[in-house]
Formats: C-alpha cells, structure tokens, sequence
C-alpha cells in the first residue's frame, strides 16, 4: 500500500532534525559569522605564523598585539600585563562594560612550539583541514573568541554586554611564581559571573569541558646512613635512602591507584651516596657504588584530582606513607602549588545545558560532557572558586596538539563560533534563569 504524499512528509519532518527559531537578532548573528569568516579564516594564517612558544617573549607579544588591534577595533578597553614578574611576556586584557551578567572568556597566546622547533609555518592539507603550530591548541580558539565577539557588535548587542576577556601568554608553561602569573585572571573572574574557554578540549565539536583535573607538583627527599653495603639492615645503619625511597613510592602505588579520576606519577628519580637535583630541569646526577649504602633519594612527580576535596586527601595520604619510615631513615614530601581541578558543579552542568541546547537549535546537534581522563589542566580552572558556572573547550576541532602533527578543522570555525556568540547572547539577556 502506498502512503499518501501528505502523511509521508508529515512523518519526514517528525522524524528529523529541525533547527530551532532563531531570534531576529539571533540570525543577524549567524550572518555575520558566515559574512567574516574568510577574514577570520586570514587571521588565523597569521597569527600561526607567527612563532609564540611560551619562552619566546617577543613573538607572544605580536601575537598579542595582532589580536589587541581587533579588540580595540571592536571598541574594547584593552591593556597589556607586563610578565616581567613571573619571568614571561604577559598577558592580554579586553574589557566591555555594560549590562547583565559579567562574562569572562579565557583564551591563550603562547604554544609549546619554541623558535628551535621545526614546526613553524600554517598549512592547508586535505579539504578543510589545516596544520601549524598551535593552530588548534590555541589560536583556534582565540579566533573564535574575536570571530563571536564582531558577530555580536554587528547584531548592535555588544556594546550593552559585560565582558571580559583574558588571553594568557603563559599558559603552556606557566611562569612562576604561580601566583603572580595567575593574578589578573583570578582578579577577573572575582568580577564575572559565568566563565568561558576556548581551549580545543578533546577536539570533538560534540564536546565540552564541564570539568578539568588539577595538575601539581610534589617533591620527595629521602635521606639515610651512609655507610658499607655489608653492614645495611643492621640497627644503628638501617635500610638506606633507595630502600626507603622504593617503599614510599610502592605504597602512594598500594594505597592510592584505582581510585576514580586520580593519577598520580613520579617522572623522576636519583639517588646515591650524592644527589645534585637540577629543579629548573627536573633532573639531575647522582654518584654512588654498589657497594655503599646510600645516603640520599629524590624522586618528583605530578597529581591530577577532580576537586579541592579530592587533592587534599590524595596528599594527605601521601604524607602519612611518607611518614611511616624503614628504620635510621627520614623523609620529606612537599607539595607545589599548581593548576587548581575545575571540578563538574552542578553550575556547569546546566551551563553545558544551555550551549547543548543552542547547538542543537542551530542544527549542530547535541553536545555532551568530556570525559575528565581525556581533559588536561587549563587556565578556566583557576576561575572555579569565583564564577557560578563555566564550560571549557568551546575551541576549534583538530587532533594531536603539542605534536608535529596537530592539525584543525576550519570547517568548525563557522559553528562554534556561531554557538558561542549565541550562548553569550542568550547568557546576557537572561533567556536562561
């Protein structure tokens, strides 16, 4: 039996995706993304090319300045921090004053492509696809933040929006101390209100970043009696700074692997009769012989936690391990302070809500949470403790970062551009409550 034409489409246009109704202003914005997107498409060529590997200050700064002039083209009040305290270029500030909630979005400038690297210069390979040093991880992403910014001033709702932009010049290494190279992003996400980040996440436009896990530093210092290898385990020797060494490190394994979202790793480990710990490089020389007991071990690594609750646990359990000493040893564990987890709030999830909800009115389809063990560290974590709610990876889509190899997709510069100028609208006007 054949269906009639009239009950056929009805069941079409049941059955697939329709894209939502878009406001009037809402469509101006989609319109000037599309009518700019082979300038923007141009800026990314250009700000690629121009090398920014986090200790090469000059170039940081030029590419800061490339996107400074489109900020203050846009009519932003923009401002340069000098990173001389933190031993890195800096970083830039553009601020729009106006009405509803603030919001503060996050990119950065530098990229772990150093001057020395081979990977230099922006390439189109196949289709849409394109490589470069830092094309995706991030400059990408900062073009998305310029791109979402001109598509909302040509809709005339700029100038009445609260934003504040942070693009960090530091943030694939960060300077130190950490505290004062964090400082003027923490100020600014002590005034907004929602905070936004445009890192490449896992690369999958389907995907965002609601939560991201911490990364920090400890150090273990190990000492013991020096003392003839014959004579080890007797009373008044003991075990020896390698024993006491292995044992600790053994136990954060025993006591601590397998619990949820939590690594732990210690990249590096010398010991001997003496130990010159290089900390800048995080390596070293040790000299010793099989045949002494020796005196000293130093080991360092990493965490990575999905709350504030979590770390302090996880170190606190390290130091009741560390404390437990093999007989005429000691050891000291210290811990450095590094990027804060962004731990899943209930804030973010319904942030990631909305975003989700905007993808899929465009007609991009939905958008699901990142799985923290594929998220590493980025600057939107320090915002955690201020902001009621923040997503990260809003970003280009691409692969392999920090490689030779990374490349994005231009082909999703128009749709996350669009989605999150959309958001931020929606953000400011209060649509979500």
């Amino acid at each position: 039996m054949k269906i009639p034409i009239a009950l056929l489409c009805l069941l079409l246009s049941t059955s697939l995706p329709v894209k939502g109704q878009l406001s009037r202003i809402e469509k101006k914005i989609t319109q000037s993304v599309d009518s700019h997107n082979d300038e923007a498409l141009q800026l990314l060529e250009q700000v690629v090319n121009i090398n920014s590997g986090s200790m090469n200050f000059e170039g940081v700064k030029k590419v800061g300045d490339v996107f400074r002039a489109e900020f203050d083209a846009l009519g932003m009040e923009t401002s340069w921090v000098d990173g001389s305290d933190f031993n890195r270029s800096g970083h830039l500030i553009a601020e729009q004053k106006g009405n509803g909630p603030t919001l503060l979005l996050i990119g950065h400038l530098d990229t772990v492509f150093e001057p020395t690297s081979p990977f230099q210069v922006f390439k189109m390979l196949d289709g849409n696809i394109a490589s470069g040093p830092g094309v995706d991880d991030m400059k990408g992403g900062d073009v998305v933040i310029l791109q979402a910014l001109t598509a909302l001033k040509d809709a005339g709702v700029l100038k009445d929006m609260n934003i504040i932009v942070v693009m960090t010049g530091d943030e694939e290494l960060s300077g130190r101390p950490l505290d004062l190279a964090r400082k003027d992003l923490i100020e600014a996400a002590k005034k907004a209100d929602i905070a936004l980040g445009f890192e490449n996440g896992d690369g999958k436009p389907s995907t965002a970043n609601i939560s991201r896990r911490s990364s920090s530093g400890w150090e273990l210092k190990v000492t013991g009696v020096p003392a003839h290898s014959s004579q080890i385990f007797r009373e008044d020797i003991g075990a020896g700074a390698i024993y006491e060494m292995s044992r600790i490190l053994y136990g954060f394994y025993e006591n601590l692997a397998g619990e949820e979202l939590l690594t732990f790793n210690p990249g590096m480990a010398i010991a001997g009769t003496s130990v010159d710990h290089d900390k800048a490089m995080d390596g070293g020389s040790a000299y010793g012989k099989s045949n002494v007991v020796a005196e000293f071990a130093t080991s360092t690594g990493d965490i990575r936690c999905i709350s504030p609750e979590q770390l302090e646990k996880t170190q606190a359990a390290m130091k009741k391990i560390a404390s437990q000493n093999l007989p005429q040893t000691k050891a000291e564990l210290t811990f450095g302070i590094g990027y804060p987890p962004l731990a899943p709030t209930e804030g973010n999830k319904k942030l990631l809500g909305y975003y989700s909800a905007v993808s899929e009115e465009l007609g991009f389809g939905k958008v699901v949470a990142v799985d923290p063990l594929k998220a590493g560290a980025a600057d939107i974590s320090f915002t955690a403790p201020y902001v009621e709610m923040a997503i990260d990876g809003l970003g280009l889509g691409g692969k392999n970062d920090h490689t030779v190899n990374e490349t994005a997709d231009l082909s999703t510069l128009p749709s996350q551009t669009k989605r999150a100028a959309i958001l931020m609208y929606r953000l400011s006007v209060g649509k979500y409550k």
